[in-house]
C-alpha cells in the first residue's frame, strides 16, 4: 500500500472497521492504522479477520485487532466493540462497511434474498452504529458509511442494494442530526468502479465491457483503493471538523450526469 498523506493525522484514535478484513473496508483500515490510529476490524470469517489483522499490523508496526463477527448479530457487534475498547481504551472512528449484493431483477428476486440484503446493509450498520454509542469518543467521534451510487439513482437489477443502501443514506444523515449535539459526526462514501474489486472484477471478465464503463466515467479512469481510503481519513481528522451528514461521491465524477453510470458515452476516437 502506498504511503498516507500524513503519517500522523489519527494519532492516538481508535478505528473499528465493520466488513474490513478485504477489499475497500481492508484499505480504509490499513490507511487509519498508517495514519497512526489502532485498528479492530471485523468480518464474517475468521480466517480472513486474522489474515486483515496480521495485514494492518505488517502495514502500520503497531497492534490491531481482527474478529469474526456477523453485523446481523447485534450482541455480537456490541460484543467484537466491547472488547476493542477493552484492548485500546476508546473508539472515535467507526466505519460501517460490510455489504451483501448480487444482479438480480425484482421479478427474480426471493423475498429471502432482498431480506439478506437489507440485513446485512442496512440493519448491519443501524447495528454497528447504535452498540457503538456508548463507547464512543464524545465530542470527536467520526462514523462512516460506506454507500452506493444506486441510493439515489435508479441502476437496474440493483433494486435491493438500492433499497437497503437509500436507508442507509437516511440513517446516516438522521445521526449526524440527533447525535451532533454530543460532538459525533457521520458521512458516507460512495465509491464508484474501484480497481480490484469485486463490481469491476464482474466488469472485466469482458474487456469490451470494462472499456464501456471506463468510458462513462468523465475521469476516464478507475479509481483506486487508496483514493477511497485517504477520503475516509480526511473525514475522520480534524481537517473536516465541521463535516456531517454529507454523502462525498469519489467516483471520478461518474454520477455528475442525467443516468447512473450512463453519464457519458465513451469518447469517439
Amino acid at each position: 500500500m502506498s504511503q498516507c498523506f500524513s503519517e500522523n493525522l489519527l494519532a492516538g484514535k481508535v478505528a473499528f472497521v465493520a466488513g474490513g478484513t478485504r477489499g475497500i473496508n481492508l484499505g480504509i483500515a490499513k490507511a487509519f492504522a498508517c495514519a497512526g490510529a489502532r485498528v479492530a476490524v471485523i468480518g464474517r470469517d475468521a480466517e480472513r479477520a486474522a489474515a486483515a489483522q496480521a495485514d494492518i499490523e505488517q502495514a502500520s508496526g503497531e497492534s490491531a485487532l481482527g474478529m469474526s463477527c456477523d453485523v446481523r448479530d447485534y450482541a455480537a457487534v456490541e460484543t467484537a466493540i466491547k472488547t476493542t475498547t477493552e484492548a485500546f481504551g476508546k473508539i472515535d472512528i467507526l466505519v460501517s462497511g460490510a455489504a451483501g449484493n448480487f444482479f438480480s431483477p425484482i421479478v427474480g428476486l426471493s423475498a429471502n434474498a432482498f431480506k439478506t440484503v437489507v440485513d446485512i446493509d442496512l440493519i448491519g450498520t443501524f447495528n454497528v452504529f447504535r452498540a457503538s454509542f456508548d463507547y464512543l469518543t464524545k465530542p470527536g467521534a467520526s462514523l462512516i458509511a460506506i454507500t452506493a451510487g444506486q441510493a439515489e439513482h435508479a441502476v437496474p437489477f440493483q433494486a435491493h442494494a438500492a433499497a437497503a443502501k437509500a436507508g442507509v443514506n437516511m440513517l446516516t444523515k438522521t445521526l449526524a442530526v440527533e447525535w451532533g449535539p454530543a460532538g459525533v459526526r457521520a458521512n458516507l462514501i460512495v465509491p464508484g468502479g474501484i480497481e480490484g474489486t469485486e463490481g469491476v472484477k464482474y466488469l472485466s471478465s469482458s474487456q469490451d465491457g470494462l472499456d464501456e464503463a471506463i468510458g462513462r466515467v468523465p475521469a476516464r479512469r478507475l479509481g483506486t483503493v487508496t483514493e477511497i481510503a485517504d477520503t475516509a481519513v480526511f473525514l475522520c481528522s480534524e481537517a473536516a471538523s465541521y463535516i456531517t451528514g454529507q454523502v462525498i461521491y469519489v467516483d471520478g465524477g461518474t454520477l455528475t450526469g442525467n443516468g447512473a453510470y450512463d453519464c457519458l458515452r465513451p469518447l469517439k476516437r
